[in-house]
């Protein structure tokens, strides 16, 4: 497999995924302002959306959307517990997760926040909405150390991948103390630190 990503990008809960499951994956980086591979080709002539991630299979084929990578990536390793059986109570929990993931922290944080041009008064009910969605998170981790109950899920790497933006734009994680140590626990896990430092975010 390939993945296309990008430091920091949504696309590494797919890179955490790939490594927590033990799969090995060609990494193919991706300038997001120019939409260039490291090669200097153009990223646009495999994504015409030019947007991270895409996974490449073994057949060729492309694939994109962070929460349908995650399921497909974690079934393909069905040991190593990142998603639960399809049918299960367990799994519907995971997909729930998932789907508040993309829709009330991912698609909140982006574009709006990374974006200059955004209008004050966005902005602002942006941080509301994220703020409130924290707030929500702190008391649902206070009692539990990942999103599902006791073991690390996919969605678990979509949040980490996704909260972990917050410091990058000056929002502060500090009324939440149990957010906090979440992602202090996650970027703890061996297969989270190969992936910070193969996307060059700490020191190897």
């Amino acid at each position: 497999m390939k993945l296309y990503f990008s430091p920091a990008a949504c696309s590494q809960a797919v890179h955490i995924a790939l490594r927590e499951a033990g799969l090995p994956a060609d990494l193919r980086k991706v300038d997001l302002a120019t939409w260039k591979l490291e090669d200097g080709s153009d990223y646009k002539a495999i994504n015409p959306r030019g947007y991270v991630p895409l996974l490449e299979l073994d057949d060729g084929s492309r694939h994109t959307e962070v929460a349908a990578l995650l399921q497909y990536v974690a079934d393909l390793a069905p040991a190593s517990g990142l998603i639960p059986a399809a049918g299960t109570r367990e799994r519907f929990e995971v997909a729930q997760w998932l789907t508040f993931v993309s829709s009330e922290l991912h698609k909140v944080f982006s574009p709006w926040l990374w974006h200059k041009e955004t209008a004050d008064s966005t902005r602002a009910a942006v941080k509301e909405k994220l703020f409130a969605r924290f707030a929500e998170l702190d008391a649902r981790l206070a009692n539990q150390p990942f999103l599902t109950g006791e073991r690390f899920t996919v969605a678990d790497a979509y949040c980490f991948t996704i909260v972990s933006w917050a410091p990058m734009l000056a929002l502060s994680l500090k009324p939440y103390p149990s957010l906090q140590a979440y992602l202090q626990r996650i970027a703890q896990r061996p297969a989270v630190k190969d992936v910070l430092k193969a996307e060059g975010l700490v020191k190897a």
